[in-house]
């Protein structure tokens, strides 16, 4: 489990393709590397780690990990947002966040807004996990729905500099997918008053 408290942004040294799917190197840049078979947010996907050094792990990338993710479009040089699985004595900041991202959508505009940043991005289709203040993943990143227009079939977040600045989110521009795990408290009380 996670909380979409990213620790910071790594890059993707090396790309591998197999005939099972996908494998990445990683560098951390000053992150701890997390230790063999440990979980890893890498963008809002928990995925394992099967190696790693000082600076750098690998991990795999199955072919239902590249059909609703991002990830499989990476390529050597970008930065990925990493965050380490949360200890259980840990500090809980953000929201539960699973590492399930549950589709991608597009970035369709980004403004700045004095020192923050507003960005806008397509509804989903099924947008019912998409709420008024309520928690949304965006490429493992816990952010709060500052707006939606059914209208226009978009809604907002509101990104702090802080945001902006130790995490990808600054390199992403309008059209650009980002990974999205909806809140699951929410799609468990769905489940349950079905």
């Amino acid at each position: 489990m996670f909380t979409g408290i990213v620790e910071g942004v790594g890059e993707v040294t090396e790309r591998t393709e197999t005939d099972d799917g996908l494998r990445l190197r990683i560098a951390t840049n000053g992150i701890p590397v997390p230790d063999t078979g440990a979980s890893v947010s890498v963008s809002g996907c928990c995925l394992t780690v099967e190696d790693g050094a000082d600076s750098w792990f690998e991990t795999f990338l199955a072919e239902e990990t590249r059909d609703v993710t991002s990830l499989g479009g990476l390529a050597v040089g970008d930065g990925v947002n990493l965050e380490r699985a949360m200890p259980a004595d840990g500090r809980f900041d953000g929201h539960v966040v699973q590492g399930h991202v549950d589709e991608t959508v597009p970035v369709r505009t980004v403004e700045s807004v004095g020192e923050d940043w507003r960005y806008t991005f397509d509804l989903p289709p099924d947008d019912r996990y998409v709420v008024h203040k309520g928690s949304i993943s965006l490429d493992g990143i816990s952010l709060t729905v500052a707006a939606i227009d059914e209208a226009a079939g978009t809604f907002d977040v509101a990104i702090i500099p802080e945001t902006y600045e130790e995490t990808t989110l600054s390199e992403k521009e309008p059209g650009d997918p980002v990974n999205v795990e909806y809140d699951v408290i929410a799609k468990y009380v769905e489940s349950m008053l079905e």
